[in-house]
């Protein structure tokens, strides 16, 4: 840990080659009263963000209401990790990554994106992952392309400043990494999609250790927008109701002498296709 190479530090010197040590904010103790804001900024964020998330996913793909509601999401998030415990945008250059250096980030997300879509075949087998998956691709089907990266993109930087920077802070000595964890996958566990769930803890789990690591949040964001733009780009041809020949046209049960036929296309969207005939 930094403060403990300060304090290593300290007493080797008698603390006069020290004054310029950098400390991780997160490690630094804070006032009583200064303490409670931050918890009540981080408990109120939270609550506040699981809530606009839920009703985002609860909104009709491609609608004014879902970008409004992810836009708000992410402003929330935003807000409550400026707001919060202070946090370190990235270590010094003495520790990972080394210089500065972007590459390890981007390649993180990327071999992360490759483990995940290698999943994602596997649950396409699976009925219960396999609707979940299609039922958040619907948002990137039906709605328009450059504003749903947007939002997811606009929305991962919200989420590291708050969950890896406010949340991870607020943790202090307490077991940052879990702590951060839980709650980021506490707030997705409130949409009540089991995939976006797992996701969370999994990359949620990664994006902390990022933070661990590097001290700050600059490294988990890169990692968190690069898997999120590979994701975004790969992965919705794979849960494509319309071509999916395993999928068959589904039938209603309709009065006498008339048929109604539905098919999966936008069922969530744009409801029923009927096909009627009347009877001679």
């Amino acid at each position: 840990m930094i403060t403990t190479a300060g304090r290593r530090c300290r007493s080797q010197t008698g603390g006069s080659l020290c004054s310029s040590f950098p400390v991780d904010p997160s490690r630094t103790p804070v006032p009583a009263r200064q303490r409670r804001r931050q918890r009540i900024i981080v408990a109120s964020t939270s609550l506040a963000g699981a809530t606009l998330l839920h009703w985002a996913l609860s909104s009709r793909p491609g609608s004014r209401r879902f970008y409004a509601l992810t836009f708000a999401t992410a402003g929330t998030w935003i807000v409550g990790g400026l707001t919060g415990p202070t946090v370190r945008r990235s270590a010094p250059a003495s520790t990972w990554p080394p210089d500065g250096s972007l590459l390890a980030p981007i390649a993180i997300g990327t071999l992360s994106f490759g483990a995940f879509y290698g999943a994602a075949l596997v649950a396409r087998r699976v009925p219960v992952l396999d609707k979940a998956i299609t039922e958040v691709m619907r948002y990137s089907h039906l709605g328009s392309g450059p504003l749903v990266i947007l939002t997811s993109l606009v929305n991962g930087v919200g989420e590291e400043l708050f969950f890896r920077g406010a949340v991870y802070a607020e943790a202090g000595n307490f077991h940052p990494v879990a702590v951060s964890t839980a709650v980021y996958a506490g707030t997705t566990i409130a949409t009540g999609n089991p995939a976006l769930a797992l996701a969370s803890a999994a990359m949620g789990t990664l994006f902390a250790f990022q933070r661990r690591t590097s001290g700050g949040v600059r490294a988990p964001a890169l990692t968190h927008l690069v898997w999120s733009g590979l994701m975004l780009h790969y992965l919705p041809p794979l849960f494509r109701q319309t071509h999916r020949p395993d999928r068959q046209p589904r039938r209603r049960r309709a009065p006498a002498g008339i048929t109604v036929t539905a098919t999966p296309e936008d069922d969530a969207v744009q409801g029923w296709k009927y096909c009627t005939s009347a009877s001679n």
